[in-house]
């Protein structure tokens, strides 16, 4: 069975317009996804450490590979593009996280969903809201609109190359 999950990208080193193309093309191009749809991209103030700004955008896909396996194929794809982790909310090449996977409800070590700081992120939910404003949190039952409208979504600015 197939169900559509929501990813969140991420760059801040190198040509970051370039490498999130990159990482669409890459996420295509996997077996068992599907890009179904791409967020515009913004210019987004850093959160943590001092570093540069960050491109960032979401992007829908349709899988069947669960929910582990899409986890081990981002990973896969940071590396591919340099993705080396030093310090928690430092500047990268390539950040790829899994915000939802259908109205799946996990809590692993090293996966919980839907993600547990999407909704007070506006780096993450201003993308999110382009194309998928309707999905809806299984434990807040908000949906993706009526959280963003909560946030103060200053420093997401639309990115014109």
């Amino acid at each position: 069975m197939e169900v559509t999950a929501a990813i969140a990208l991420g760059s801040n080193l190198g040509d970051s317009a370039q490498i999130l193309q990159g990482a669409i093309l890459a996420l295509a191009q996997t077996e068992g996804m599907t890009v179904i749809a791409t967020s515009p991209w913004y210019r987004t103030a850093p959160v943590g450490p001092p570093q540069p700004d960050y491109l960032n955008g979401c992007a829908l896909l349709q899988t069947a590979l669960d929910p582990e396996a899409v986890l081990g194929q981002l990973l896969r794809i940071e590396q591919q593009f340099g993705r080396v982790r030093r310090e928690r909310w430092g500047p990268r090449s390539l950040d790829l996280d899994l915000l939802f996977y259908g109205d799946r409800i996990l809590d692993l070590p090293h996966l919980t969903l839907p993600h547990p700081r999407m909704g007070d992120r506006a780096f993450v939910l201003v993308p999110l809201a382009d194309i998928a404003p309707h999905w809806q949190h299984p434990h807040t039952g908000q949906t993706v609109a009526q959280r963003l409208q909560e946030l103060d979504c200053q420093g997401v600015e639309p990115f014109n190359p």
